[in-house]
């Protein structure tokens, strides 16, 4: 692997990593540099930085008030789905997932992606788009970035063909074994809205994961964007005590590709999600 020349996606990638830097650094209701000022600092045009923002403004976490400029949105208010931890195993996902590669590079990590997946901000990861289809139907853009460390060797036919999870178990020796995983609302821009053949400002569902191998090392940081009328998500709550455990049903887990976390690796999560199909 070597680094290429950076694209849009991983243009529009840094500037995102950056002003969530900026959001987790800061208290709620601290004001963030003005557009002018970031746009001179990132070395980006206007639109390009008036995109993530606005994809963060859409999320809650930046808030523009006219006349006095950006600042950190109020802090949300967190509802685990249920109590404690559950280990369960990932159903195959209905259709036929495959997935076109955008963007193959290694860079270096970052303070945010860094802080994530414990190295150094100087340290190489392997940042990945690509875009998930089922059907041939586009559903989602993912954003991977991998310890380069541990993935040496990792081809981009890798992550166009078969199960991720399964080559960097046979390929590059590397478990999974756990992810801890955020949902949240949010809407397209007019670039994910072209991938995703979706007008520009639909409602989408944002994936955030971190993975974890059997080491207990960060494995990978993932963030995916799913199409809003195509996905939705089920959850099983148990009120009471059951006798009998309820058989699993197929589905595909909500921002996880259908098939990883197989093998007797596993998934910590109280989740499920399938594909819907649109009206």
């Amino acid at each position: 692997m070597k680094a290429d020349a950076p694209g849009a996606v991983l243009k529009r990638e840094r500037v995102r990593d950056f002003l969530l830097d900026l959001v987790e650094s800061h208290r709620p209701g601290d004001a963030i540099p003005s557009e002018r000022s970031l746009c001179a600092q990132l070395d980006v045009s206007r639109p390009t930085l008036r995109a993530a923002v606005d994809e963060l403004v859409a999320a809650g976490l930046l808030v523009r008030e006219h006349g006095r400029g950006m600042f950190v949105a109020p802090a949300k208010i967190i509802q685990e789905l249920v109590s404690g931890r559950q280990t369960m195993g990932v159903p195959q996902a209905s259709g036929t997932w495959s997935s076109r590669l955008l963007e193959f590079t290694t860079v270096p990590a970052g303070a945010r992606v860094g802080r994530k997946l414990r190295v150094s901000p100087a340290a190489e990861i392997v940042y990945v788009a690509r875009l998930r289809l089922v059907d041939g139907a586009p559903m989602a853009i993912e954003h991977l970035h991998i310890r380069a460390d541990l993935v040496p060797s990792l081809s981009a036919q890798e992550l166009e063909d078969g199960d991720l999870y399964e080559h960097l178990r046979e390929q590059h020796g590397v478990h999974v074994q756990e992810a801890v995983q955020a949902i949240e609302p949010t809407v397209v821009t007019r670039a994910e809205a072209e991938l995703l053949e979706v007008p520009e400002f639909s409602p989408a569902l944002l994936f955030e994961r971190l993975t974890t191998d059997t080491a207990g090392r960060p494995v990978e940081y993932v963030h995916s964007l799913y199409r809003g009328d195509r996905y939705r998500i089920v959850s099983r709550l148990t009120l009471g005590p059951s006798v009998t455990q309820p058989s699993a049903r197929l589905g595909h887990h909500p921002g996880i590709p259908p098939g990883d976390f197989a093998h007797r690796d596993t998934i910590t999560s109280s989740t499920r999600g399938d594909i819907q199909s649109a009206p």
